[in-house]
């Protein structure tokens, strides 16, 4: 079975894995995203690269990156938090120093074909998936097909604002990721902003302060009002929810609690559920992309 070199490209880490084609995991690993400096990057990539392809024979690479990401180019627009990458094609970049075939596809839309392939949305024509992690993304599917989107923005659910906040609103992102909810925890906390906080401290002390409780409370109800607005949008199957912090087991049960509380939602309630490959969402969904892609480009 053949092997490919599959990237899950994020603003915090890089995770990276050696999958077989149905997706098996063989070995995965991680290293910190150095998101500015565009050399530094691709030295972190091409090593990790190497290091598999050195005793390796690997089919291709797969990546699944931050921001609006054209799949059939690998032209990035703008890299989320990825700066270096922004108007940048990390695909012809990659091309100048590796032979091997390689697709890029937006890591929201990763996530949803990893769960519609072979995921909890398997048997769902309509879904939505939305990831929690540095930001806040996701992929919607319609009528069993990826919508991306006329220019390659659809599913950017961290876009959407939701919340007023001293006569402000806020962006998803800015109160529903999991980078949101560790920046108003070193905030409450007096801790400096290089401090290196996970979201699994925060969701540890919670059960023993209730001023970090509060702040999940709000961090949930936030996520939930985003959740409420996509359903009665789009009408889907199930909603899906991933990233990291999602391993957190009380979170599915909070976020279902905070959402019976939002009148109208037993109108328009769908069950909201775990994805099935969290972590590996990402790098999964790439090399189902990349199949798709090579396929695509080559019938």
């Amino acid at each position: 079975m053949k092997k490919f070199i599959c990237f899950d490209v994020g603003g915090t880490k890089v995770k990276y894995g050696l999958l077989l084609e149905n997706g098996t995991v063989l070995s995965n690993g991680s290293y910190n995203t150095r998101p500015i400096n565009l050399e530094l990057f691709l030295k972190d990539m091409i090593d990790t690269i190497n290091m598999y392809t050195r005793n390796t024979i690997v089919s291709g690479i797969a990546i699944s990156l931050p921001g609006f990401i054209n799949p059939h180019t690998g032209y990035s627009e703008a890299a989320g938090s990825v700066k270096a990458l922004s108007k940048q094609n990390l695909k012809e970049l990659l091309n100048a120093k590796t032979s091997l075939p390689i697709e890029i596809e937006n890591d929201g839309n990763c996530a949803a074909l990893a769960e519609s392939i072979s995921g909890n949305a398997k048997n769902c024509t309509d879904f939505i998936c939305i990831t929690l992690g540095t930001g806040v993304g996701g992929g919607i599917f319609t009528n069993g097909k990826l919508l991306r989107g006329h220019s390659f923005r659809g599913g950017e659910f961290g876009f959407m604002k939701n919340r007023a906040k001293r006569g402000h609103f806020e962006l998803w992102h800015s109160n529903s990721s999991t980078s949101a909810l560790i920046h108003s925890y070193k905030k409450l906390k007096g801790l400096n902003e290089n401090e290196n906080i996970d979201g699994e401290t925060v969701f540890l002390e919670s059960n023993n302060n209730p001023s970090v409780r509060k702040l999940i409370d709000d961090w949930t109800k936030n996520i939930c009002y985003g959740i409420y607005n996509l359903t009665v949008t789009l009408n889907p199957q199930k909603v899906l929810i991933g990233g990291g912090v999602a391993n957190q087991q009380e979170l599915l049960s909070m976020i279902n609690h905070q959402l019976d509380l939002i009148p109208w939602w037993k109108v328009f309630k769908v069950p909201v559920e775990l994805c099935k490959y969290q972590n590996d969402a990402g790098m999964i969904g790439a090399l189902y992309h990349f199949l798709q892609e090579q396929t695509r480009r080559f019938n």
